[in-house]
Formats: structure tokens, sequence, C-alpha cells
């Protein structure tokens, strides 16, 4: 594994595009360090005692909450993608679009960056309004007097530094190595770490919470690759076709079903849902319903959010993954699932076993968002801990990661090395001679 490792940085073009992520990366930290025009500079570092921004801020690899120009982080351009996403599965003129292969995919491309510019405007203004016009304290002692000209300035300046993030994703994508935009939100989460830990150096509880953290964060690592990497494996047969003395096809594949097939949308939808109560409450005055939707270990919250997830794996899962049309594609191409018939059977097979994977991950989604909630609590750690060790964080780094190491894995093997590992893929593409 070593070896294979220090394989990739011999390799001019490989090295080439991890040092374009490693450096594109450190801008987007750097733009951290820009403070807000007419905005009290020493809120750069403020923490999150909100558990609501907290929250967003690391679904977004942002900082909401702080003055800084890459507050929003990428909560924009994913929004953006997320409507289309499914907007191409419910619109059949966007569907006709995608199904147009490479042409139509940039289409769709350029429609979802023309969509963050509206989007990072309502953003901004939501906060705007709700963060920085309710703690003055924010705001620099030239600008408190005209709130206009601030909010205008504040808002050019939000949505400036969303589509400058989108923009560094965007390269990371092109000229580096992995997903830009998965990139930036993983470096966004492990970032808040180094300031989370420094408020505990020298306290008594320090060891103890780094230790207690440690031992959680491993435990829920292990969970996560175990259930990202399950998949209900489908055989599937391809019809034979005898010309002459020759016979093709004939061979068997696997159709899999991932168990996490949504991975951690329904975690990310569930949240979204509770942010609208939360902030009209608050709004509103009524704080005993506001303190219901922020206590994570009330029975009434944990009710509401366990059902929200289940709903949205099961929404998006059925969103993603159509059996019918997947029956009629497997139909069109001589294939079949041995012992279903073609057609309306295949369907009804494929949807039920859909149903039963949905279930286990959807269960799966439901107790790695909860639980964490109530180990950490009482504990002496921080909100961004407490991110850090929660399941969306830990799915979202877990993933990315993976992502990334097959990445770098298929670079090696595209040019006949051995990769990470000794093996190029999974035991069951290989012949019985193991090659």
């Amino acid at each position: 594994m070593n070896q294979g490792f220090l394989q990739l940085f011999r390799i001019p073009e490989t090295r080439q595009r991890i040092m374009r992520t490693l450096g594109i990366l450190l801008c987007y930290r750097v733009g951290f360090q820009v403070p807000i025009p007419g905005m009290d500079p020493q809120f750069l570092v403020r923490q999150d005692e909100n558990a609501l921004f907290g929250l967003m801020s690391a679904l977004s690899g942002g900082a909401i909450g702080q003055t800084a120009v890459f507050a929003l982080g990428i909560m924009p351009f994913i929004s953006a993608s997320i409507i289309f996403s499914m907007l191409t599965k419910i619109s059949p003129t966007l569907e006709a679009v995608a199904k147009e292969g490479a042409a139509g995919q940039k289409k769709i491309n350029q429609w979802t960056r023309l969509a963050v510019v509206p989007i990072a405007i309502l953003q901004a203004v939501f906060i705007y309004t709700g963060v920085f016009l309710r703690n003055p304290q924010m705001v620099s002692d030239t600008m408190r007097g005209n709130p206009v000209g601030l909010g205008v300035l504040v808002i050019a300046s939000l949505v400036t530094g969303a589509l400058l993030v989108m923009w560094l994703g965007e390269l990371i994508t092109e000229y580096g190595v992995g997903n830009g935009a998965s990139l930036i939100i993983m470096a966004g989460i492990i970032a808040r770490m180094p300031i989370s830990m420094s408020q505990l150096i020298g306290t008594e509880e320090f060891w103890q919470t780094m230790l207690y953290m440690s031992g959680i964060w491993a435990v829920t690592v292990f969970v996560v690759v175990f259930m990202h990497k399950g998949a209900r494996r489908i055989p599937i047969q391809y019809a034979r076709l005898t010309r002459g003395r020759r016979v093709y096809g004939g061979q068997r594949h696997y159709l899999p079903l991932k168990v996490n097939m949504a991975g951690v949308m329904p975690i990310i939808f569930a949240s979204v849902i509770f942010i609208v109560p939360s902030v009209l409450f608050q709004w509103l005055g009524w704080t005993y319903l506001r303190d219901v939707f922020n206590d994570q270990t009330g029975f009434a919250y944990v009710t509401i959010y366990l059902a929200l997830v289940f709903f949205f794996c099961f929404f998006w899962n059925r969103l993603m993954f159509q059996p019918e049309e997947i029956a009629k594609n497997l139909r069109e191409h001589g294939s079949f699932i041995p012992g279903i018939r073609p057609g309306a059977r295949t369907a009804e097979y494929l949807g039920n076993t859909l149903t039963r994977i949905t279930l286990a991950g959807a269960a799966f989604l439901a107790v790695i968002a909860v639980l964490p909630a109530f180990v950490t609590e009482g504990t002496g750690m921080t909100n961004d801990m407490r991110y850090f060790l929660g399941g969306t964080s830990v799915l979202i780094v877990v993933g990315v990661a993976l992502e990334l190491v097959d990445k770098l894995n298929s670079q090696l093997v595209m040019r006949n090395y051995e990769g990470f590992m000794k093996s190029g893929g999974p035991g069951w593409t290989k012949t019985g001679d193991g090659k």
C-alpha cells in the first residue's frame, strides 16, 4: 500500500493534479480570513452557538454566523444541484435534455450555475436579516447607521464569495482529483476541528474528551464504511446470440443496489425542513415551540426527525432509481434476471427488492443521525465537535474519502500499476485464476 501511495507522486500528471487540488483547497480556506466590508473582523473566528446555523455550516462547508466572505460556502451550488437533479426526474423536458448525452449534461450544468445566483441572493438576505441585523455588535461602528447600504454590501459580498467557491470547486473537478464540491465540504468540516480542540486545551476534561471522541468516531466510521460498501447484487443474464459457429453473449453480470443508496440526502432534507419552523417560531417569539424544534434529544424532535428521514429516504430512492425504466432498458438490450420474466415482472421484482433495501438503509441513516446527539449530551464537547461526530459529517467525510481513494486508485490502474491494494476491484469481478 505504501508503494502504491508513493507511486502516485512518481506519475507527473497525477502529482500535478494532487498539487492543484491542495493549492485550490488552500485558497478556499484563505477566503475565510477575508472579512465582509462593513463587518467587525473579530467575528471571523466566532463559534456557532446556534445549533441551526452550526448544522447548516457543517453541511455546506461554510461558516454561517461569521463575518467571512466565504460564509455561504458551497451551499448555493449544492442547493441548485439538488433542485436540478430532482427536476430531471420529474420534468419530461429536462429528462429529454439529460438523455442527449454530453451536450445535454452541459446545458443542465450551465442552468445549474445560473440558478446559483438567485439562490445565493436569497440565502444572503436570510443571513443578513437573521444573523447580522440581530447581532449589532458584528457590524463595525462606521456602518451601524446605514442598514440599507450595509445590506447591499453584505449581500453582494456573500453572493460573490459563493460564486468564487463554486468556481474553485469546478476547478478541482476539472484539473484536480475527485469532486470539487464534495472535497470543499469535507475540507470545511475537518478545518473546524483544530479551533474546537484549542478551546479544550488546558482544561481538566481535555484528555478524557479526546479519548471519548476518538472512540465514538472510530466506531461510527467503521459502521459507516460497512454500510457504505454494502450492496445487494442482482444477477443479470445476457441472452445468447448464435451466428454461424460462434456464440456471442451469455455472460452473467450483476446489478448492485447499495444499501445506503440515498447517501446523506435524506438527512439534509430533514434538516432543511426543521430550519423553517425553528426560524418561524423564533421570529414570532414562540419560545416554547422553538425550543422543541431545537432540542435534539427531545421526544418530539426525535420522532419527527426519524419520520422525515424515513420518508425522504424512500422518496429519493424512488425518484432516482425507477424500476420500470431499468426493466425496460434490460429488455431492450436482451438481458433478463434469471427466473424472472422480462417486463412488468422484472419491474415488480426490482421494486420489491428496492423497498426492502431502502428500509434497511433508512433505519441505518435514522440511527446514525440521532444516536450521536444522545451519546455526546452532557459532555464538554463544543458544537463543532458534536457536528464532526454526528452521522451527517461522518457520512460526508467517509464517503468523500472513499471516492477520493477510488479516483487515485484508478489513476494507478490506468497506467498498469497495482494501485493502493493488490486487487484492482471486487473479488467477484475476477476470473477463477485471479487475473
